[in-house]
């Protein structure tokens, strides 16, 4: 176990290879997360705001259009029903 902490800690000492790293160029966003017993820093690469992007905006485009399309359908449904408040089911 502590050959595994001695590792890791050895590995953030040297901050990684700026060549395998492309990204490491530009700054990443940084969050910190703190409660009073646990601190945990998030960092998010830049590049993954047009990744997700990339992936999720087809679907989600095709989500909207669908989603229009519907709520089209049902306002002319219910504009062409008769309205029936006020009249008693017989």
């Amino acid at each position: 176990m502590t050959e595994r902490k001695d590792r890791y800690r050895a590995a953030l000492e040297r901050g990684g290879d700026s060549a395998a790293r492309p990204s490491a160029a530009r700054p990443a966003r940084v969050t910190t997360l703190q409660s009073r017993y646990v601190s945990v820093t998030i960092e998010v690469d830049p590049d993954l705001e047009k990744s997700v992007t990339r992936w999720v905006g087809p679907p989600l485009s095709a989500l909207v259009l669908a989603g229009t399309n519907v709520l089209r359908v049902v306002v002319d449904t219910a504009a062409r029903m008769p309205l029936l408040a006020g009249r008693a089911r017989s």
